[in-house]
């Protein structure tokens, strides 16, 4: 890995950002821009912050997403969510590395798997599945979770029996591992 010294170029922010407030940029060598793929009809990235570090990459497309992971043997499932008959989003888990890529195909963020949340994390997906599930505090749980025939809580378990329909909604989901 080739490491170099930078500085952040920190400039004041314009139009309607609050007194004071300010912009920071980076420029990062070309050589590195164009070994990422990366030009001027393909420029978005995808920034990544642990609380420490920040990661620039290269926003891969969906369909490149699953052939890396694919290529990498990770266990990729392609979840649909629903709302009636119309598919409203499409998400890509990586069970191996707790990654995702989600699509939505509605302009109506009530009906998304993660409403304006285009970067959902693993933490995100699980909540979403949790979501479509009885909740496990549920009183008479372990009994409904016998009549679907599991033996723990399990929300994937449980969507792939229930479809995650909940009596409230006409929203559903489909699982399949690719």
């Amino acid at each position: 890995m080739e490491h170099r010294t930078g500085k952040i170029i920190i400039s004041s922010a314009g139009g309607t950002a609050s007194a004071g407030a300010k912009t920071y940029k980076v420029s990062i060598p070309s050589v590195w821009v164009n070994e990422m793929g990366l030009n001027e009809a393909k420029r978005e990235i995808e920034l990544a912050f642990d609380g420490k570090t920040i990661s620039v990459a290269a926003l891969l497309s969906t369909e490149d997403f699953v052939k890396q992971k694919k290529a990498a043997n990770h266990d990729v499932r392609k979840i649909n969510f629903y709302d009636g008959h119309e598919l409203c989003s499409t998400v890509y888990a990586d069970f191996s590395d707790k990654t995702l890529r989600a699509e939505n195909f509605t302009s109506d963020i009530v009906k998304t798997a993660f409403g304006n949340n285009t970067f959902p994390a693993w933490e995100d997906f699980e909540d979403f599945l949790e979501e479509r599930c009885v909740p496990r505090e549920r009183s008479g749980i372990r009994e409904y979770l016998e009549a679907l025939g599991l033996e723990e809580y399990d929300p994937i378990e449980i969507i792939k029996k229930t479809g995650g329909r909940m009596a409230e909604d006409g929203q559903w989901l489909t699982i399949e591992k690719i």
